[in-house]
């Protein structure tokens, strides 16, 4: 079974830094895009960032650039999403997901054309 696991959130003033962790099982590591989506109290989920293996790329949503960075560790198959400078408009419940094998290393923004999601791990942003 593919299985992915949200950590690292928590409490943190303005300006300071976090990294979240998504760890995973169940499908070859080697050929795949892992994206990172946040969703804030009434808001709907969107798109933060993604990294996918075909080529290494990675992609942010305009918001992050320059503050966020995400980066994969294949030989423990984690992904991790380094947040720095954070702002209280970062709060939210941040998950990581991925899609079905047959999908290959793609990287949509849409969050519905992802097929499996970690259980999200709270980020609080302090002024």
């Amino acid at each position: 079974d593919v299985q992915l696991q949200a950590s690292g959130g928590g409490l943190v003033q303005a300006g300071g830094s976090l990294r979240l962790s998504c760890a995973t099982s169940g499908f070859t590591f080697d050929d795949y895009a892992i994206g990172w989506f946040r969703q804030a109290p009434g808001k709907e989920r969107e798109g933060v960032s993604c990294i996918r293996s075909s080529d290494g790329r990675t992609f942010y949503a305009d918001s992050m650039k320059g503050r966020f960075t995400i980066s994969s560790d294949n030989a423990k198959n984690t992904v991790y999403l380094q947040m720095n400078s954070l702002k209280r408009e970062d709060t939210a419940v941040y998950y990581c997901a991925t899609r079905r094998p047959q999908y290959g290393s793609s990287c949509p923004s849409d969050p519905l054309m992802y097929d499996y999601w970690g259980q999200g791990t709270q980020v609080t942003v302090s002024s």
